[in-house]
């Protein structure tokens, strides 16, 4: 069975493409996944059984990530991870926006100091900040 074939020829549960195309571990966290809401087909939250074609356009959210994708090959076997990257393609603005906000997490995890060692006082400062409901 290629990546372009399925069971029937061309329609495959949802839950069973989004685990073979390696977007999430097991099917248990696709299904889980669809019902909470993190994956979108048009706008609208499908089902685990909702049967997808090829040119399906979906959101899936993954943590801080949102991706767009295109289904552009059908299987339920999950296989090697570089055949699993052709079953999708991720739009371009998709990749753009998810760098581009991975960068912001960045610079706002490093702060402004982030290379140097607080002194006395900012220790102080610090504590006082995390204790001050003590007082």
């Amino acid at each position: 069975m290629s990546h372009a074939e399925s069971a029937d020829g061309n329609r495959v549960r949802l839950d069973k493409w989004l685990w073979a195309a390696r977007l999430f571990k097991t099917r248990a966290l696709a299904k889980d996944a669809i019902e909470g809401g993190k994956v979108d087909i048009d706008g609208q939250r499908p089902k685990p059984g909702k049967e997808i074609g090829l040119g399906t356009v979906m959101k899936v959210r993954q943590g801080w990530d949102e991706k767009t994708i295109t289904v552009t090959g059908l299987s339920e076997q999950r296989r090697s991870a570089p055949e699993a990257k052709l079953l999708y393609q991720e739009s371009e603005d998709s990749i753009k926006k998810r760098e581009a906000l991975a960068e912001q997490r960045k610079l706002q995890s490093a702060g402004l100091y982030a290379n140097e060692k607080p002194d006395k006082k900012e220790r102080r400062q610090r504590m006082a900040m995390k204790h001050w409901t003590d007082l």
